[in-house]
Parts: structure tokens; C-alpha cells; sequence
């Protein structure tokens, strides 16, 4: 199974560690989950880029201004359920490509992404992922290469 060229909005299917769990002294996340890519980086001294993925979750923000709901079309367009979806821009994971944590589709065991995120979505997650960086807001686990 070929594995995706990283690329900014793209979704995978990620296992997450949330900030919480890495608290916890866990190293792995608990739940494959869609993840969005908010940066890949591409470093001239690296021979794979970085990559930053945000969460998506069904449950609804402590914190409303730390995420952005997925419009129902999105959703509809990446082959996601129906049930209401949140991108979370203030808990982060950075990996370097392709890291050991990409896990199949849910009923594709042949491919690791949903798909691509529409570009205006993908812009209203950056505008709000500024935002939140400018105001020091954003907790990023860093994740073994």
C-alpha cells in the first residue's frame, strides 16, 4: 500500500496522542483518528519533511475559538460521518514523514487519507491557527521519528 506525498490540508488517518495523554506519560495516542495537516515542511537538512496535524474530533470545544468546525459538504466531501466535527488548532503533534503513527482508513485498508481539504477551509484553519499561535496558545507533542 502506497503511502500519500505529504501536503498541507491533507487528512490522514492518525493515531493522535492528545496533550493530555502525553501528560499522562503516555507515548502513544489511544484512537486512530482524522488528522489534518496544517504544515509540512520541507527542511533542507532533513531527508523527510516535518509534519504538524491537527485532531479531529466529534466532541464539541472546551474552548470555541481553539477549533473549527467541519461544514457537513467538508465532511460529506472526505467521506467522513455526519455527526458534527471539530478541527482542534491549539493541540498538536509533529512528526517526520511518514512517522509510525499513519493507520489505514476505516474500511480501506489500502489507502492512509481521506483526502485533500477544500483551500478556503484550509485558510480559515491557518488564519485561526495564527491567531492562537500569536496569543501562545498551542501545545505541540512532539512525536518519535
Amino acid at each position: 500500500m502506497a503511502l500519500p506525498q505529504p501536503e498541507n490540508g491533507l487528512v490522514l488517518s492518525y493515531t493522535y496522542l492528545w496533550r493530555h495523554e502525553a501528560a499522562a506519560g503516555l507515548t502513544e495516542g489511544r484512537k486512530n483518528r482524522p488528522a489534518a495537516i496544517l504544515l509540512c515542511v520541507n527542511r533542507m537538512d532533513a531527508v523527510a519533511p516535518q509534519v504538524t496535524v491537527a485532531p479531529i474530533t466529534h466532541s464539541p470545544p472546551q474552548d470555541p475559538a481553539a477549533a473549527v468546525e467541519i461544514p457537513p459538504s467538508v465532511k460529506a466531501h472526505l467521506g467522513l460521518d455526519y455527526e458534527r466535527s471539530w478541527v482542534v488548532l491549539d493541540d498538536l503533534n509533529v512528526f517526520t514523514w511518514p512517522g509510525f503513527d499513519l493507520a489505514p482508513v476505516p474500511g480501506h485498508p489500502d489507502r492512509f487519507a481521506y483526502g485533500l481539504l477544500p483551500p478556503a477551509f484550509y485558510r480559515r484553519l491557518i488564519e485561526q491557527f495564527a491567531q492562537l499561535r500569536r496569543e501562545r496558545r498551542i501545545a505541540v507533542q512532539t512525536r518519535a521519528d
